[in-house]
């Protein structure tokens, strides 16, 4: 260990980096980076595991900034020991195209283990990273799994509801290898925390069941600091939080304890004054001496022979237990062993199954292939599909089962499933009822920003579940879904579909909705043979017309509403002597990726097109001329009344397919009126012009005239 005095050197000048960042950039947060610079130290120098020079060792600590604000704390300490950052990397702090944004991003930085933004979201990733190191650890032994999960908090991140959701969670089972120091700073954006906060936060953690370490005012003591961390580390039974009575801005003359420093830079001449404080060269900008940037290189280094001795211990175990070493890699790449897709079953036509139901007789179909599925619902388990028949239960001193109960925790079940999808390991499937992904919205936007690999089943997904009535019927999630950049929505109609959709899921990456009935709907004739290809294409023709090159309409569906749309065509077939072809469309962003030529193969673009879906119609008009939707709130009956009564019916549909006809002959008559109007216009206009040239003609005789 280095010494005391180029120790705080080395912490001094991690605030200095802070500083300057936040100073050049006119932008930024450098209190916090600025009061924990010898937390983080402390954490980089003297306790945590790591390579940096192996950023993605699977058996390496986890650090988590959920104070992401704080970010240039986390990126001095990311150039400082060696993971890639370079010096032009802090000066570039929150550019465009920078290595260093305003907050941590995965896999745009190494050493970053989840997207931390929004308050709360990075505490909640940390349970799920910490439950998929105690998963792993149960099932494959901690000669492949035995690491820790480090993280800070502040104020901001406690006050948020997700942190009571996940840290309960925590408490609950027990996940004593996650390790949280709260910045109990008492200052906020708006002023001291005593204006909206006077909660007793150790009293709420230890209610939690959470071990709780009070360091109080040892913000600058490194032995107080590592003594409090190794305590934690000792801890067998519980998650720990260890409370930091730090002061913000220090040491700023001007700003320490102060809203200022918050948010804001401190200005030149404070820079200044403070780095003459901290020893610092005060006209030098980012500045490192040489023997502080070797300290930190050496303690980035000091994990490489721990790296060393798990791979050989990894390949001894491969060379005794091969299946046991293959099955861990399959979790860790969040992949599924060769030829699984022969486990997923097939439904005949005719059957009647919701699919939900088929969610779940997949799920537990493919459990033992997919060894990384965990699954669970929000108190919802049974009901959403998310139940795996006879697995073993994830539950207190037994951590190693694939059945996960979340409680009534959304929020938190979707951030926890993304720290465990990204950084644990796993790969989770969490459900809840469809109107209920409003409580979960920030975890899901984090999901499809990061290329979360994380399933997020929806259930009871239209006015179709029924009673419960409008407050549980959804109709304008699904657009507002298909509205967030890289999240898959896939609606299937049957349980065919729910197969492929799974399959979709498990050999792609990024998170993926499911949207599935609570009803039972009919397996349709064809899914079987056609839904594998159909599903990952986005959008597939069902039925065809018995003239497909000369069609006169196209019904698109989506879920339970595509029964319909076949329906429909028979009659427009049989009665209206009509060529009708049916769509099914799962999927918007999958077929969005289709070349256009792929694209009009399905929807040719010339043919009238008539969409029904159980949602609101936002969006429809781009892929067609009309749809059948819902554009108010539902009713509370049973659901197949509703349905019926806001107009998901085969007549209706047949009725408003006719229209569509009708409006597009009376439009067509409408363009051949306005054309036989312009030819007649033409034919005036060169009557007009044959008695100007005939008048022309007269006048140049008349001037040829003597």
């Amino acid at each position: 260990m280095a010494d005391e005095a180029l120790e705080r050197t080395g912490i001094n000048v991690i605030r200095g980096l802070a500083m300057d960042a936040v100073q050049k950039a006119n932008s930024g947060h450098p209190g916090t980076a600025m009061a924990l610079a010898p937390l983080a130290h402390v954490l980089w120098t003297r306790i945590m595991k790591y390579d940096a020079a192996e950023p993605d060792w699977p058996d390496r600590d986890r650090f988590v900034l959920s104070a992401g604000h704080a970010s240039m704390l986390l990126y001095s300490m990311l150039y400082l020991t060696g993971y890639g950052l370079e010096l032009d990397d802090l000066r570039q702090f929150r550019q465009w195209g920078s290595r260093t944004p305003g907050h941590p991003e995965v896999h745009h930085t190494p050493g970053i283990e989840v997207t931390t933004g929004p308050l709360g979201q990075g505490f909640a990733n940390s349970v799920g990273i910490a439950l998929g190191e105690a998963n792993l650890r149960s099932r494959f032994g901690p000669e492949l799994t035995d690491h820790h999960v480090f993280g800070i908090c502040s104020d901001g991140d406690l006050e948020e509801g997700i942190s009571h959701e996940a840290a309960s969670f925590a408490g609950h089972l027990g996940l004593n290898r996650l390790i949280f120091v709260y910045d109990d700073n008492h200052i906020t954006i708006d002023g001291p925390t005593e204006l909206s906060f006077s909660d007793n936060v150790p009293e709420r953690f230890r209610a939690y069941g959470w071990n709780v370490i009070e360091l109080g005012e040892a913000a600058e003591d490194l032995d107080a600091l590592e003594g409090g961390l190794r305590s934690a580390i000792g801890e067998q039974d519980r998650p720990s939080l260890l409370v930091l009575r730090s002061h913000i801005g220090y040491p700023s003359p001007k700003f320490t304890d102060s809203a200022k420093a918050h948010g804001s830079p401190l200005g030149e001449d404070e820079v200044k004054v403070v780095k003459e404080i901290l020893g610092l060269p005060p006209e030098e900008h980012f500045w490192v001496p040489d023997d502080v940037l070797r300290m930190y290189r050496e303690a980035g280094r000091r994990g490489e022979p721990l790296v060393a001795e798990w791979k050989e211990r990894v390949e001894r175990i491969r060379a005794a237990d091969p299946s046991r070493v293959e099955t861990f890699e399959l979790c860790l790449d969040g992949a599924a062993a060769p030829g699984w897709e022969a486990k997923l079953p097939r439904w005949e036509a005719g059957q009647q199954v919701a699919t939900r139901v088929a969610c779940a007789q997949t799920l537990s179909a493919i459990l033992d292939v997919v060894p990384g599925i965990v699954s669970g619902g929000a108190d919802l388990t049974g009901n959403t599909g998310t139940e795996l028949k006879g697995a073993p239960v994830i539950e207190p001193r037994s951590l190693g089962g694939r059945q996960i109960h979340f409680g009534i925790r959304e929020h938190g079940m979707g951030a926890i499933m993304n720290g465990a999808a990204l950084s644990g390991g796993l790969l989770p499937a969490g459900g809840t009822f469809l109107i209920f992904s409003d409580y979960m919205r920030p975890a899901v936007r984090l999901a499809a920003m990061s290329e979360a690999k994380v399933a997020f089943v929806w259930s009871h997904d239209s006015i179709g579940l029924g009673e419960d009535g409008p407050t549980h019927q959804p109709i304008e999630q699904l657009p507002s879904l298909r509205a967030v950049p890289g999240l898959r929505v896939i609606r299937p109609a049957d349980a065919n579909e729910t197969a492929a959709a799974w399959r979709v899921h498990i050999e792609s990456t990024g998170p993926t909705a499911f949207l599935l009935t609570r009803q039972d709907v009919p397996v349709l004739e064809g899914t079987a043979e056609a839904a594998h290809d159909g599903v990952a294409a986005g959008a597939y023709v069902l039925l065809d017309g018995d003239d497909p090159d000369n069609l006169d309409l196209i019904l698109v569906g989506t879920g339970s509403e595509l029964q319909l749309c076949l329906a429909a065509a028979d009659h427009l077939a049989d009665e209206e002597g009509l060529s009708v072809r049916v769509v099914s469309f799962p999927c918007w962003e999958l077929f969005e990726e289709l070349e256009e030529e792929e694209q009009l193969e399905v929807l040719p673009g010339d043919v009238p097109t008539l969409a029904v879906e159980a949602a609101s119609s936002f969006g429809w008009d781009r892929w067609v001329d009309d749809v059948v939707s819902i554009d108010e709130f539902g009713a509370s009956s049973p659901g197949a009344v509703a349905m019926e009564e806001f107009g998901f019916t085969t007549d209706n549909v047949v009725e408003r397919a006719l229209e569509l006809l009708a409006a597009g002959e009376d439009e067509e008559d409408e363009e051949d009126e306005e054309l036989d109007e312009d030819l007649e216009d033409l034919e005036d206009e060169e009557d007009l012009e044959e008695e100007l040239e005939d008048e022309e003609e007269m006048l140049e005789d008349d001037e040829e005239r003597p």
